[in-house]
């Protein structure tokens, strides 16, 4: 795993800068001179909050039906040990999605690729909303799942369009929208399936995004592929995604990292509905998805986790968000005996999540900017992946031995996270910063590697 320094290449200063180096031993396949130069400016200021907004907006229609679990299941004859179906169809379309569509976004014009996502997407949800049974509806989310990567791409266009020196602050932007879409997509499906049923929700959802669409439509700037990326095809680009992987260790560890995470955050949001709606609480929609807003804290910490990432403290961010992803589930497995206790679980875990979230993408996207978005897709194979995993697992464990199996199985995913990390960490060297002594010498190196890295506990300095 190469040192951890910062979302912006070169974010570690001086010839000691590991992902410097990294990218400047990139193949001839790959050279640098074909790579999408880094932008001198920052985008113009309403275009972040505005695809922000569109990013949180499309990765909702993901969360949509999480609240509606149990009313969905009434209403499509599902058994309580299949319902965590209804989120895993969604989630594998995602995966298929951020194989086949995200990649494109490294071929084709971005203004042409989101707004036309955008587009097919509100064509999907408007078939959700109109499923007249359960193979329909399946078929419409898992439909929705693959066009709802156009987040992604948007994430990525994002850090493209971004200075180095702020890339980490746009994708935190960026994904400080998503986390709060995926929050108050809970809140909102709860309350529009109370007010209206639940076909409202994704009817709704469908209108919103096709506005969303036009907007963008007016406001992205086109975005031309290098030459290099505009000769390749369609099939070569894809399989790249797998060999960039291979091909650099630390987008196989935020990749795992991802996967762990966001199966323990789909282990609580995707089985908490169960308990909330049975005795002794028996809450409704409403009340249900308004947990969700108790998690907004990670739209917090999407933000505050990009500036730490540009200040040099990727892997500490990690640190500290794994373990507090661990310990968010010793309020959580109170949930049958105090409300207080799963809000508070709920701050931790989404927190955490989303720290964790931000430091992976601004990390793996510095790897390659020029393949940003096929790292990102890629990457997001494994959050999907996670996610539909802890959604299948939760709904399994809640049927066969309750709530105390869910809270054990979302703890064992955030423990096996931090255990994953540490051992990253402690086989990985530290960069020592210019000017401090590297431990062996009373002379200053430059770049010199401590070995074991002391797991973040002393970082690199970004160069003033």
């Amino acid at each position: 795993m190469a040192t951890e320094c910062s979302g912006a290449v070169g974010g570690c200063g001086g010839t000691g800068d590991r992902e410097a180096q990294a990218l400047a031993s990139v193949p001839a396949s790959a050279p640098r001179s074909t790579a999408a130069p880094a932008p001198a400016a920052s985008p113009p200021a309403r275009l972040v909050p505005l695809l922000a907004l569109a990013s949180g907006s499309s990765v909702a229609t993901v969360y949509f039906a999480q609240p509606l679990l149990v009313t969905l299941g009434e209403r499509f004859a599902l058994g309580p040990g299949v319902l965590g179906a209804i989120v895993a169809v969604t989630q594998l379309g995602y995966a298929a999605g951020l194989l086949v569509l995200v990649p494109l976004g490294d071929l084709l014009d971005r203004r042409r690729l989101v707004t036309g996502q955008l587009g097919l997407l509100a064509l999907a949800l408007l078939a959700a909303g109109l499923a007249p049974g359960a193979v329909a509806l399946f078929g419409a989310l898992a439909v929705t799942g693959l066009l709802a990567v156009v987040a992604q791409t948007m994430v990525a266009a994002a850090a493209a369009l971004s200075p180095p020196a702020r890339r980490g602050r746009a994708v935190g932007t960026v994904t400080g929208g998503i986390v709060t879409g995926i929050l108050l997509a809970r809140a909102a499906a709860g309350v529009l399936a109370d007010l209206a049923g639940w076909r409202a929700v994704y009817l709704a959802a469908a209108g919103i995004t096709a506005v969303l669409a036009l907007l963008l439509r007016r406001v992205l700037p086109p975005g031309a592929p290098s030459a290099r990326v505009r000769e390749t095809s369609y099939g070569r680009l894809v399989v790249s995604t797998v060999t960039l992987f291979a091909r650099h260790p630390q987008l196989r560890i935020r990749g795992v990292l991802a996967l762990l995470v966001f199966a323990a955050f789909s282990t609580l949001w995707s089985g908490v509905a169960q308990p909330l709606s049975g005795p002794p609480w028996s809450l409704s929609h409403t009340a249900i998805g308004a947990f969700g807003i108790a998690g907004a804290a990670g739209a917090v910490a999407a933000g505050v986790a990009g500036r730490w990432n540009d200040r040099g403290l990727a892997r500490r961010t990690t640190g500290v968000g794994l373990a507090l992803l661990a310990l968010s589930w010793l309020p959580i497995a109170l949930t049958r005996q105090s409300l207080w206790a799963l809000a508070i679980g709920a701050v931790l875990l989404d927190f955490a999540v989303q720290a964790v979230h931000v430091t992976n993408q601004t990390l793996v996207h510095a790897v390659r900017p020029d393949a940003g978005s096929r790292i990102i897709g890629g990457y997001m194979v494994f959050y999907s992946a996670g996610s539909g995993l802890g959604a299948l697992g939760s709904s399994l464990a809640y049927a066969s031995a309750g709530w105390p199996a869910v809270t054990a199985l979302g703890a064992s995913f955030s423990l096996a996270a931090l255990l994953l990390w540490a051992t990253a960490c402690r086989a990985e060297p530290a960069a020592v910063p210019s000017g401090e002594t590297d431990g062996r010498s009373g002379s200053t190196a430059r770049g010199a590697q401590r070995p074991g890295g002391r797991c973040g506990l002393r970082l690199p300095r970004r160069s003033r």
